[in-house]
């Protein structure tokens, strides 16, 4: 420690770099990395090469191989190539390798060398040939830039939904630019290209002719062109040897840089921070690496072997065949503490804690001279910062110990900003172990977040750590351990060489019913995987019966889909498959699998019933329900005939359904329904007026109100109607035409079956009182006193229930005695009444 700043290099007077060793390599190149193509995923991701690519200058002997390592060097993938020739390699932000054919065809693979997808660049590449390509990402997510054969430009902001946009066409381009990127701008990709001394900035509209602000004279062509991290900064090698260091919209100069080499860097990449003041570039030539920035001198490293660089948000990932290292801008917290001589609180604090493990009295000092400056709130902070940003976690205990001892000082300090720093560093140290590969730094650890984190160490098939760092940080489950085991599951139904039974009942006892676990999205990718079997024992242990039952109509298991859905209760769901069961099989083993199920069954004929008519009568032939076959006879004899010989047709062929049916009544009914209709029929034929569909009851009436009381007669002799409900219908017609003398006639024709109460209340119900008191002479002795009341003569009433002597008439006489004038009336009926008592 006391040699900590050995390698911090000053870059003017405002920063310092350092270069420290992240990993060594371990991966057993067998070529240069110059002989190969190579792209490193930013945020410490994986490295892809493709060795033995199609080179002009050096033909292949065999065929190529991909390969992909993790950034400790430990390979994840090999592959042989079999495609075409590959111009450019890249990855996603999703960390997916695109692989760019010369003909314009994109391969997609995953971090396992597993092939996941292809798209084509468009017909004008295919005809052109690619030239060069680069992969750049934008908020949108990651796209691909195109350089034609032809000298145009073909791109796409977003290879997840690709959109392909031909840019503009740059005046006079003959031949390749010497230099090109892409930008993203104001949330738009462009392209910015250099021919000769000139710079053109293409975008979907246009190409504009742009010139660098304070570029120095004598510039004849651009070298190099790199764009930061953050797309908000550009730097220019220029053939005079000097770099150029402004705005990504060219419209301010930050820097200008003389590094006295004209020949062209292999690399140029940009090394900032955020939020630094600094902004410094990074340049590689063969054996050369500099830095660069707003300062007269540069730093300068010597690269023993080919190097490559891999920008990322607060520095370079440099990596050889031997090494793998961090360039960066020494952070604020780090350099006020262990610059030399430094008094800031932080260095104070950290040599206070070391003097208090020596048991030194210096201690006290350091931390007296901290607390009357009111500082060490600040130097607690400095200390937790500072540990975020060492990569060595001996350095890192120092710095919280530091941190830990100060806050003992403090009342109030609040130490979420300590415990939280201790369990990002836990995760970080894990993950930058030299088996885990993931070389992520605090700053870019925050900008990725832990979401994302876990998604890649998902990626890469860590589940135990990923569960083991969801356990330690708390998460939620729906959003830790059960999103980790559902990826597990779902890679555990790949392993080919495991039995079905095997794998689910595995994969079962691991998630049982954890909460947010999808089996019919691991039974899913099963079926993907070709393993039919195992997705259906999967779906046995899913819970709920609307994610079982697409999956099963979708692998054509649709009788087990049938039994699934009737389990569950839900007749929408049970539709569903009876309708997919109908389109996919033939009409006899449709029914047949509907008569295994009768509640399908029961289902399917409902909807029949509005729906498919012709299908209903179809199944009820089937299972020969003659009584059901019947009905629907009769209901289609009224739906859909409306000929009456057809409509007796249909009733006939309902009579016959009904006696095999051996329903009797029923036939009967029916037989009667089709004389009904034909005589309705000649009733209209020779009366007029409407008589079809009416009942039999509503024809007898209006043949009554009509005046044909004869064919009325006839029709109910004809029909069997009982005398009793033949006065009733005749009764009422006739009142209702006020036919009082026919009524009379009628009433007189022979004894009422019915009685002549019937007579009175239907005059009064007329308010006819002079008709109705002629029938209430004929009422006979048990109604005589209702009908009395009926027509209003309360007296002869009273007098009759006393004749009778019958408690409840003489009840009901007196609930009719309301006025003044029914006085006497009452009287008279109690007087009757205290005589029956006293006898």
């Amino acid at each position: 420690m006391d040699c900590y700043t050995a390698n911090w290099n000053p870059l003017g007077d405002s920063a310092f770099y350092r270069k420290y060793e992240l990993y060594s390599m371990d991966w057993d190149l067998k070529e240069e990395l110059r002989d190969c193509l190579v792209a490193a995923a930013p945020y410490g991701g994986p490295i892809a090469l493709l060795r033995n690519p199609w080179r002009k200058e050096k033909p292949a002997s065999a065929r190529p191989v991909l390969e992909i390592y993790s950034a400790s060097g430990v390979p994840l993938a090999s592959l042989l190539w079999k495609s075409g020739p590959v111009v450019s390699l890249g990855w996603s932000a999703e960390e997916e390798l695109l692989c760019v054919q010369e003909d314009g065809v994109v391969l997609v693979y995953g971090l396992h060398g597993d092939f996941r997808r292809h798209f084509s660049m468009g017909n004008e590449v295919l005809q052109n040939r690619v030239l060069d390509a680069r992969i750049f990402h934008t908020e949108f997510g990651s796209g691909v830039a195109i350089l034609t054969g032809a000298h145009r430009f073909t791109l796409s902001a977003n290879v997840g939904d690709l959109k392909l946009r031909r840019m503009p066409e740059v005046p006079g381009l003959q031949s390749a630019p010497s230099c090109w990127t892409a930008l993203c701008q104001d949330r738009v990709a462009h392209i910015l290209l250099a021919v000769g001394p000139d710079l053109y900035l293409l975008d979907h509209a246009a190409c504009s002719a742009v010139t660098p602000p304070g570029l120095a004279p004598g510039v004849s062509s651009f070298l190099q062109m790199a764009v930061s991290f953050t797309y908000r900064h550009l730097a220019l090698f220029t053939d005079t040897g000097y770099i150029w260091m402004g705005t990504a919209s060219l419209k301010e100069k930050l820097c200008e840089f003389n590094c006295n080499i004209r020949a062209p860097p292999k690399q140029m990449v940009w090394c900032s921070r955020p939020r630094s003041k600094e902004k410094a570039v990074v340049v590689a030539w063969e054996r050369r690496l500099m830095v660069v920035g707003d300062a007269p001198e540069s730093i300068q490293f010597v690269l023993d072997e080919d190097s490559y660089l891999v920008p990322e948000l607060d520095g370079v990932r440099v990596f050889s065949r031997s090494t793998h290292e961090f360039l960066h801008e020494v952070p604020v917290a780090s350099e006020e503490i262990f610059k030399i001589a430094s008094m800031a609180p932080g260095a104070l604090l950290l040599e206070a804690q070391k003097e208090y493990e020596k048991e030194s009295q210096k201690a006290d000092e350091y931390l007296r001279e901290i607390q009357e400056l009111g500082q060490l709130p600040q130097a607690v902070q400095q200390c937790i910062e500072a540990a975020g940003h060492e990569h060595w976690p001996d350095m890192q205990k120092s710095l919280l110990r530091a941190a830990s001892f100060g806050k003992c000082f403090l009342d109030r300090f609040p130490p979420d900003s300590f415990v939280r720093m201790c369990q990002d560093l836990r995760v970080l140290n894990a993950v930058r172990d030299y088996h885990i590969g993931i070389p992520l730094t605090y700053s870019q650890y925050k900008q990725l977040t832990i979401q994302v984190l876990l998604d890649r160490l998902v990626l890469r098939r860590l589940y135990p750590l990923a569960i083991q760092i969801c356990e330690y940080l708390r998460l939620p489950e729906v959003q830790g351990v059960s999103r980790i085991l559902a990826h597990w599951a779902c890679y555990k139904v790949q392993q080919k060489d495991v039995s079905d039974e095997d794998v689910a009942r595995a994969i079962n006892q691991k998630l049982g019913d954890t909460p947010g676990v999808s089996y019919s999205d691991i039974a899913a990718r099963a079926y993907g995987c070709g393993r039919t079997e195992l997705a259906i024992k999967l779906l046995e242990y899913e819970p709920r019966s609307g994610e079982q039952v697409p999956l099963l109509l979708k692998m054509k298991r649709s009788k087990l889909a049938l039994s699934k859905a009737i389990e569950s209760g839900d007749t929408d769901l049970v539709f569903t498959v009876l309708l997919h069961l109908k389109n996919e099989l033939n009409r006899g083993d449709f029914f047949m699998t509907l008569r295994n199920q009768p509640m399908a069954l029961s289902l399917y004929r409902q909807f029949c019933k509005h729906q498919e008519l012709e299908t209903l009568k179809d199944l009820y032939n089937q299972d020969d329900n003659h009584q059901e076959l019947g009905s629907f006879h009769i209901r289609a004899s009224y739906a859909a005939e409306e000929r009456i010989e057809g409509r007796v047709a249909a009733l006939q062929t309902a009579a016959d359904a009904f006696y095999k049916a051996k329903n009797e009544f029923a036939a009967k009914a029916t037989e009667d329904q089709m004389r009904l209709l034909r005589l309705q029929r000649r009733l209209e034929d020779e009366l007029g007026g409407r008589f079809l569909d009416l009942s039999l009851h509503d024809t007898v009436t209006t043949l009554i109100l009509s005046g044909q009381n004869k064919r009325a007669e006839q029709l109910a002799r004809d029909f069997r109607i009982p005398d009793k409900r033949l006065w009733w219908l005749k009764l009422t017609a006739l009142a209702d035409l006020e036919d009082w003398e026919e009524l009379e006639k009628f009433s007189k024709s022979k004894k009422s079956p019915i009685g002549y109460l019937p007579f009175v209340e239907i005059c009064m119900k007329q308010h006819n009182k002079y008709e109705a008191k002629k029938y209430a002479s004929r009422v006979g002795p048990e109604q005589k006193v209702k009908a009395l009341l009926l027509v209003g003569d309360v007296a002869q009433a009273a007098d009759v229930a006393i004749e009778h002597r019958n408690e409840a008439e003489m009840s009901l006489v007196l609930s009719h005695c309301t006025g003044a004038t029914d006085g006497a009336t009452a009287d008279k009926i109690q007087r009757a009444r205290a005589q029956a008592q006293k006898k």
